[in-house]
């Protein structure tokens, strides 16, 4: 009758105690975080990949096709003399690349 119930056996290693939080962080890791750097590198490469006369859809739905490219900004053909300028983050996809495919 040492002392109160349950004292026994808490006296472990300070490494089994964060076991539990390393498996969740590599559970985490694994399910979630790595699939999304796979996918916004791919989003990269292909926002880095266009070039003028790509067919392209924005973040916003707009459809269009590429017609110049100046650093950051994509002048886009959405109509017979209809132009706008849309920022190369806005992307979305390229038509071009999934037709190929």
């Amino acid at each position: 009758m040492g002392g109160p119930p349950g004292e026994e056996g808490e006296g472990g290693s300070p490494l089994a105690s964060l076991l539990p939080f390393v498996l969740m962080f590599a559970v985490l890791y694994l399910l979630i975080l790595r699939p999304q750097m796979k996918k916004q590198k791919a989003q990269q490469q292909m926002v880095d990949e266009l070039e003028k006369g790509n067919r392209i859809v924005t973040s916003g739905g707009i459809h269009g096709t590429i017609d110049n490219i100046k650093d950051d900004i994509i002048v886009l053909k959405i109509a017979e003399n209809v132009k706008i300028e849309v920022s190369r983050g806005a992307v979305q996809r390229n038509k071009n690349s999934e037709e190929k495919s």
